[in-house]
């Protein structure tokens, strides 16, 4: 046998996996009923405020060859019936718990295919429901599922960074292919995925350490697959790009691993490429996926166009005290301008003039090639955790994103949008390669991947890498899940400076 282990951990055998449980059951089938029961608190306390913020007290309901109904009992049935669409549409599955935006997604979408299908009945059957007690039931019953599948997701992210609620997985595949599945599941523990061993069959490692998990070289066929998966307590054997097994072995280990009670994955060689533009066709017994092309149809660009005008238009009323009080604070500062002008890239790759609140000394700009040369920092995005030209209120402002805000009036004048990427300065697109060029198919944003994804401490790569992720993906749903993420990020400062 030909096994390589991590020196600082050792082999992970199967004495070593501890089964967590959530009420009494296995994590699997516990957590769908913790969030079952979250979705149970979240709706009756919706419909019942509901009832009380419109009526006040008792009030009865015309049913139609039926007895008056009071909306107590009426908000027990829809109640009732909210879940049941939650559960319909897969929002308690335990494959989307936990991590990602799928989740919310399917809690939003249940929803509201739940309320549109009460409209349409009322109409239909003439079910006099009083509008005012849908119209505050929707939005409040949204609200608090939303926060209680929050609370349940940020107990579980805990628990699964302590190494409980995970399942247990076998890699298969070459060697490149499994480092590329190791690493991406092992930096999302909120996924619940643990990679305990890994096979390559063929293959031979260059080093020792290539994982810091055992793997083997030398397991054939789908018999010594199902062996070791029993051996080290398998509960999810991932195929890649590389493996061995041929189609007919593939479906006889599927059969196998199906009257044990473990799941086969298939993880394909594509990266960055969102679940909706996946479409899979059975053709002659293959499963072919197809790709759909990325495009921002004229539909969804009007969409986002007037979610931007309506947002930041609102934004700047809400907010213009603030505006007021940062513009005189960073006057007082040295008396220089409020607002710092740069000129930036946007769509189509046309320069724009973006706004900041001015965060530094006056003469920033000229400072910089010194302190480029001085930190012998030569990478495209030149970041200085204690630069030297920051201002004492610019510190405030910047670590807040404050400075940020006027971009607002960006997005009025149609230059930027809410979500987007980054807009880069001139001298850092003449540095692009080719393939980067696509970020100008889209507006770029005041926050966006980066923004959320470590904000200043990415590495230029990494920044690129997130914005051709948004613009190959990009959807409204998306946005407002980015808008979400960049308040929890503000309010923590990450990687701001």
């Amino acid at each position: 046998m030909t096994e390589s282990v991590h020196p600082d951990r050792g082999p992970d055998t199967a004495g070593s996996a501890v089964r967590s449980r959530i009420l009494g059951a296995s994590w699997e089938q516990g957590l769908p009923r913790l969030v079952l029961a979250a979705d149970v608190l979240a709706v009756l306390l919706a419909t019942f405020l509901s009832a009380q913020l419109r009526f006040g007290g008792p009030r009865l309901a015309e049913v139609p060859g039926l007895d008056a109904l009071d909306y107590s009992v009426l908000s027990l049935i829809l109640s009732a019936l909210w879940v049941i669409a939650l559960g319909v549409d897969g929002s308690r599955d335990i494959r989307i718990l936990g991590g990602g935006s799928e989740e919310y997604k399917r809690v939003l979408r249940g929803t509201l295919y739940l309320f549109g299908l009460v409209a349409i009945v009322s109409f239909a059957v003439g079910l006099e429901i009083a509008r005012g007690y849908i119209a505050l039931a929707l939005p409040i019953g949204i609200v608090f599922l939303l926060v209680g599948r929050f609370l349940v997701r940020g107990w579980v992210a805990r628990r699964r960074q302590a190494g409980a609620f995970r399942r247990r997985l076998l890699l298969i595949g070459g060697p490149k292919a499994v480092k590329h599945v190791f690493d991406a599941l092992d930096s999302e523990a909120g996924a619940g995925y643990r990679p305990v061993m890994a096979f390559l069959p063929g293959y031979n490692p260059r080093r020792p350490d290539f994982l810091p998990i055992p793997c083997r070289t030398d397991v054939e066929g789908v018999e010594g697959v199902v062996e070791q998966v029993g051996h080290m307590d398998i509960e999810a054997v991932v195929l890649t790009s590389g493996h061995p097994l041929v189609p007919a072995d593939v479906r006889r280990l599927g059969w196998e691993l199906q009257e044990r009670g473990i799941s086969l994955i298939m993880a394909p060689a594509l990266l960055d490429i969102a679940g909706p533009r996946l479409h899979t066709q059975p053709l002659a017994g293959l499963p072919l996926i197809h790709i759909s092309t990325p495009r921002l149809s004229r539909g969804k660009a009007f969409t986002k166009r007037v979610f931007d005008v309506v947002a930041s238009a609102l934004g700047i009323v809400v907010i213009s005290p603030l505006l007021a009080a940062v513009a005189l604070a960073v006057k007082a500062t040295d008396g220089g301008p409020v607002l710092f002008r740069q000129q930036r890239i946007g769509l189509g790759g046309t320069p724009f003039t973006m706004l900041k609140f001015r965060s530094m000394v006056v003469d920033a700009e000229e400072q910089k090639a010194q302190l480029v040369s001085d930190s012998g920092d030569d990478s495209v995005l030149f970041k200085m955790k204690d630069d030297p030209r920051v201002t004492r209120v610019g510190g405030v402002i910047r670590r807040t994103s404050i400075d940020e805000l006027p971009q607002l009036v960006n997005v009025l004048r149609g230059d930027m949008s809410l979500v987007g990427p980054r807009p880069h300065l001139p001298h850092e697109v003449a540095q692009y390669e080719q393939y980067m060029s696509r970020r100008f198919l889209v507006q770029p944003g005041i926050t966006g991947l980066w923004q959320v994804s470590g904000r200043s401490d990415l590495p230029w790569e990494e920044a690129v890498r997130l914005d051709l992720y948004y613009v190959e993906n990009w959807s409204i749903l998306g946005d407002l899940v980015i808008l979400a993420r960049t308040v929890k990020a503000v309010a923590a400062s990450d990687g701001a400076y």
